[in-house]
């Protein structure tokens, strides 16, 4: 049986059994590919694939550093609670302290638009 098939303008004519020898061909590379990937993920002399290794031990290093930097978080904490601690003891309200240093973080116009908002609800309880 002869096809034709037009794509883009031009028309290719071909046969029935054209079509499925491309067929069978496409076949054939597909699976000699599937192979070759079946093959690049093999497993190592370890027992675990060389790119879940990798990946573990990218994983591995993450974790380490994260622990490492949690320990020094852990530090600095221990170090601002013990200036806390010795300003409470030299009588300054560690409470205050806290909101100055929030406060500090912002910009003049976010901590003023703060202010206008606690008053707009402290009016709003009659607390004003």
């Amino acid at each position: 049986m002869d096809i034709s098939i037009t794509a883009g303008g031009q028309t290719v004519h071909t046969t029935s059994e054209a079509l499925q020898g491309v067929a069978g061909r496409i076949k054939k590379e597909s699976a000699r590919h599937s192979e070759r990937q079946s093959e690049a993920f093999t497993p190592t002399e370890y027992g675990r694939d060389k790119y879940e290794s990798v990946a573990a031990d990218q994983l591995k290093a993450f974790i380490e550093r994260i622990e490492r930097l949690e320990e020094e978080k852990a530090g600095v904490a221990g170090d601002i609670r013990e200036i806390f601690s010795e300003a409470k003891g030299n009588g300054f309200d560690t409470k205050v302290m806290r909101r100055v240093i929030a406060l500090r973080r912002k910009d003049r116009a976010e901590r003023q638009e703060e202010e206008a908002i606690l008053e707009l609800y402290l009016q709003a309880l009659g607390m004003d």
